[in-house]
Parts: structure tokens; sequence; C-alpha cells
């Protein structure tokens, strides 16, 4: 019998790895979290947010003494601006879900993070100057009887509702950004 004897073949070692090396190599970035733009969570945040802002407008557009006060102008126009921000996210969103593309352009990022950060400041500040108005006449005038209080108050807590909503798409993009 004729037998063969095992031959070893010997493996190189890798390479060692420098200090220079390591820098030189891309880092790993974290997966995209859930309420970033082209996520499931980041359309659900923009629709929470047009819903809500849609519901805001619409409940001071319909009483009809909201042009006498200037803070309730403020708050239809930030309320509409709010809607129509997160209503052209939401189909950006949708596209991106669709055809599977990542959201994570830096240009694109700061874009989402610049339009995120100015529509919730103006529908944060709207919201606050229409609780202070809503307050006066309640509380201080008590001339709720001859004002639509209640749609006023709705209206007021549906805009800080929709400003919450905002809040953690502007803070995910603005962190995303700053981790780069």
């Amino acid at each position: 019998m004729s037998g063969g004897q095992g031959a070893v073949h010997p493996v190189e070692a890798p390479p060692l790895q420098t200090e220079r090396a390591n820098l030189l190599l891309p880092r790993n970035r974290m997966k995209d979290l859930q309420g970033m733009p082209g996520t499931i969570g980041g359309l659900f945040l923009r629709f929470s947010q047009m819903f809500f802002a849609v519901l805001a407008f619409s409940v001071m557009a319909t009483t009809s003494d909201f042009p006498s006060v200037t803070a309730f102008c403020y708050l239809v126009a930030a309320a509409g601006l709010q809607s129509l921000w997160s209503l052209a996210l939401a189909i950006v969103d949708i596209y991106a879900l669709l055809v599977g593309r990542c959201l994570q352009n830096y240009q694109v990022v700061s874009l989402f993070a610049m339009g995120d950060g100015v529509a919730s400041t103006l529908t944060f500040a709207a919201a606050c100057a229409c609780a202070g108005i809503t307050v006066l006449i309640h509380n201080d005038l008590g001339a709720c009887d001859r004002n639509h209080c209640t749609e006023f108050e709705t209206a007021t807590a549906m805009a800080f509702i929709s400003w919450f909503c905002a809040l953690p798409s502007f803070l995910l993009n603005y962190w995303s950004l700053a981790s780069r």
C-alpha cells in the first residue's frame, strides 16, 4: 500500500495593522434609526406632523374671528407651512421606501434638518403665542362666551402636538449631520 504523506502548506500571516493604516480605513456607520428620513418611523412622524398641523389649521381657520388676532393668523400660516413641508417629505420618504433608497446624503440631510428646524420653530412659536392669547381671553378677560375659546384651545393643542411630532425629526436629522 502506497500511502501518501500529508503535506503542510504554510499560510502567511496577515500584515500587521499600524496606527496610520487604521486611520485610513473607513469607519462603520450606525444603522438608520427609526425616525430618520427614509424609514418607516420617519414616515410615521411625517404623517403625524401633517395630520396635527392640518387639524390645527382647519380648526383655527373655521372660526369667524381668528383674523382679528395676529397670533391666530400666525398659527394658521405656521400650521399651513408645517403641513406642506411634512407632506413633501412624506412623499420623499414613501419614494425612498418603495425603491429602497438611502437618504443619508449630506446635502439631503442638511436640507431636511434646516427645513425641520425652521418649520418646527415656527409651529412652536405660533402655538406658544396662541396659548398666551387663549389664556388671556379665557382667564383674564373672561370673554369666552363671546369668543370661540374651545376652538382656539383645540387648535393650539393640535399645534403643540404637531410640534412634538416634528421635534424628533429635527433632532434625528441634526444628530445625523453632527455625527458625520
